[in-house]
């Protein structure tokens, strides 16, 4: 792909669009007033609309997403680098939106409700893993040829990426302080590194249904790393002494389990990817890139549920 001439084709003119953040105004309907409509058009789209614009782009600004693709250099393999990094953005914010309502729902013992919560999470995780299927497309020598624009851009910077890390526990006050300089972006990222995450509130759950847990799990500095606590693997020991589907705890840690292989596989697929690209060399933003990668696929959300296997 190097050797292919970008041809980047302008679909939005960005003097038009509209850039607030606020939802644009529309109307709201109803089974009979759609039955209305179809009716008057004989079952044809709508397409006369007044106005600069139409209720699709307006419903979701499709105008101004996708006119914030801007590719900065010549290198045909950017706009792809480019647009897969934006909706691998949205993905996150999609998982942490069900990540945060699957901990509203344990935190309220609402077990069914988490557990299909967390099902949707999963499908997430596992749509982001394949991003990279598209993203391995990039060649060593088509990356090479945009990746000096990238500055000290990272994906460690990913405010996103981190809200989810810190939604399932993987506290870090060192990556959150990335943050700490934008106004807009750091209140919310400090107080999920402050906050209980899911796993703090299952194993809180836990308790509530009656399980022995060390206090010291139960209350402590939220914005530091989960460390395995025996108390809790005991826990998910008695839990696991049931594995039936009526026993709806050990559903829960089954879930949680599935949550934490296919992230596992997010981490893996990542880390091969980039030392497909890149080999060895560092990282765009300080890290040493491939090796940092690989440290990071080791680590585990729910540690005392991997070790219970054994």
């Amino acid at each position: 792909m190097p050797n292919y001439e970008p041809v980047n084709p302008r679909v939005v003119d960005p003097e038009g669009v509209d850039a607030s953040v606020a939802p644009r105004p529309m109307p709201v309907t109803t089974d009979e007033t759609r039955a209305a409509t179809a009716e008057a058009t004989g079952g044809h789209p709508l397409v006369d609309f007044s106005g600069t614009s139409n209720p699709y782009i307006d419903y979701q600004s499709i105008d101004l997403l996708l006119s914030l693709q801007h590719p900065r250099s010549e290198g045909y393999d950017e706009m792809c680098f480019f647009v897969m990094g934006q909706v691998k953005e949205l993905l996150f914010r999609g998982l942490h939106f069900e990540l945060v309502n699957a901990t509203a729902q344990v935190d309220a013992d609402e077990l069914g409700n988490a557990l299909e919560i967390l099902e949707r999470s999963i499908a997430f995780i596992d749509y982001i893993t394949e991003s990279w299927s598209v993203l391995s497309t990039i060649t060593s020598e088509g990356f090479g040829q945009f990746r000096d624009t990238l500055g000290t851009a990272s994906g460690q910077l990913s405010f996103m990426y981190r809200h989810v890390e810190f939604a399932l526990g993987n506290k870090s006050r060192f990556l959150a302080s990335a943050h700490e300089n934008v106004p807009h972006v750091w209140p919310a990222l400090r107080q999920a590194l402050e906050s209980p995450g899911l796993y703090d509130r299952v194993i809180a759950m836990l308790a509530r249904r009656g399980l022995p847990i060390n206090e010291e799990a139960l209350d402590r500095d939220w914005a530091e790393a989960y460390v395995p606590n025996p108390s809790v693997e005991a826990a998910w020991r008695e839990v696991y002494s049931d594995p039936t589907t009526g026993n709806d705890l050990y559903r829960l840690g089954e879930t949680l389990m599935r949550v934490d292989q296919q992230f596992s596989l997010y981490r893996w697929r990542h880390f091969v990817s980039v030392e497909r690209i890149i080999g060895y060399k560092p990282g765009t933003g300080g890290s040493s890139g491939v090796g940092w990668l690989e440290d990071v696929t080791r680590h585990r959300f729910f540690p005392e549920l991997w070790a219970i296997r054994t």
